[in-house]
């Protein structure tokens, strides 16, 4: 067996982050987490589930090396005794199943969320390389380095273009949706290399320490999420988790997610006190104009001067769809734009598009209202309609995404 992870690094920033709030403030939270594959495979998931299991008997070998460790200390808004912790840590076979179920492969994670919350974009990178390692690595990597050039090209072409008020920077957000961990190095030096005007960070924190690049992320949604079982009114989850990151962070970190119940809902909340704490807001579904557009005059109606915020948008881009954006919006505000899968998985196969979200907390279901419908996710239908009559959500939306 050849790993996929071979180092606790390869993950996505914001693992990190959350998993240290929730750490401090409620370690002892149980929580479940679900693997969902949301489009058809070319062949049945269900086939990788022995290899699926090789793997995270690997991954729970593994420890973080002191290297490792010095790097998270030297990022300031780590605190050391998480670093401790991490030095300590290590993942518990026992808290993750994996198994064939029909054509599906069925995960679960299950424990302490401490110990799980961290499984997540390990799990969705090695059922991404097992299964493309059933295809041509050679032939797909030949195509994937042609669609490269193609992006740098489309950015050089759009260098040319008149500057405006605020400058165009995009991220790699590519890691759980990447077609190897190997492409995903090799797109993100290429981009340092061939645009770094352009290109300002990635979310992989291994790759950010390697190339010396800005590591990118704050919260998803499970952060919020969590909330909604933590005893705070139902209501007023999205203040609570919004108000505790403000008292872990202090100014750091400050890019708030607005989609957990919604745009609409989300601004009820985000008062004057959190847009002047929070430096933006970041979008994950919905339409991306309507949605930026709603935020700005948010702004306006608190007298906020939004170009001193930041509109991060980040949900299925390419380089085109950002540029488009940019052009919408870069007079008014700050801009930036993480792309994931068009970047890391971009070599002519048909993407997994998969997720493995935050289901249950404290034996509570707990559930997302996406501005996009295929992006609502809760496996209590009861709860999903509590949430949208506390919310005022209607049940269809009319935005749609490629998620």
């Amino acid at each position: 067996m050849r790993p996929v992870i071979t180092s606790l690094l390869d993950t996505d920033l914001y693992k990190f982050t959350m998993w240290q709030t929730m750490l401090h403030r409620h370690p002892e939270t149980q929580a479940e987490y679900t693997f969902v594959c949301r489009n058809q495979s070319a062949y049945p998931l269900s086939e990788l589930a022995s290899e699926v299991n090789e793997q995270l008997d690997h991954l729970c070998t593994l420890t973080f090396a002191a290297d490792e460790l010095t790097y998270l200390r030297g990022l300031r808004f780590m605190k050391s005794d998480f670093v401790d912790f991490l030095q300590i840590f290590r993942f518990q076979r026992v808290f993750i199943t994996a198994r064939p179920e029909g054509d599906k492969l069925e995960i679960v994670a299950r424990g302490p969320q401490v110990h799980v919350m961290a499984f997540e974009i390990f799990v969705l990178a090695l059922v991404n390389e097992l299964y493309f390692r059933r295809f041509d690595k050679d032939e797909a990597k030949q195509e994937g380095r042609r669609r490269l050039q193609a992006k740098i090209d489309t950015l050089r072409s759009f260098s040319k273009e008149p500057a405006r008020r605020n400058p165009f920077e995009f991220f790699d957000f590519g890691v759980r949706r990447r077609f190897a961990a190997d492409w995903q190095r090799e797109v993100v030096m290429t981009f340092k290399r061939e645009v770094p005007q352009y290109f300002k960070g990635t979310s992989n924190v291994l790759l950010a320490r390697d190339l010396n690049l800005v590591p990118i992320g704050t919260m998803a949604h499970e952060y919020l999420q969590t909330y909604q079982a933590l005893g705070v009114r139902l209501r007023d989850f999205q203040k609570a988790a919004l108000e505790a990151w403000v008292q872990e962070y202090r100014g750091d970190l400050g890019v708030a997610l607005t989609d957990v119940v919604g745009m609409d809902a989300f601004l009820c909340d985000f008062d004057l006190y959190f847009a002047k704490l929070f430096d933006g807001l970041r979008h994950d579904s919905g339409d991306p104009q309507v949605w930026g557009e709603k935020a700005l005059a948010h702004y306006a109606k608190l007298r906020i001067d939004a170009n001193t915020k930041r509109l991060v948008f980040s949900d299925g881009l390419d380089i085109e769809r950002a540029i488009a954006l940019y052009r919408h919006f870069a007079d008014r505000t700050q801009l930036g734009f993480g792309i994931g899968t068009n970047l890391g998985n971009d070599v002519g196969l048909t993407p997994l598009n998969i997720v493995m979200k935050l289901t249950r907390c404290n034996d509570q279901p707990v559930a997302k209202l996406s501005d996009s419908p295929g992006k609502t996710l809760c496996d209590d239908m009861t709860f999903l309609a509590y949430l949208r009559q506390v919310f005022n959500v209607q049940a269809c939306k009319r935005h749609t995404s490629s998620a």
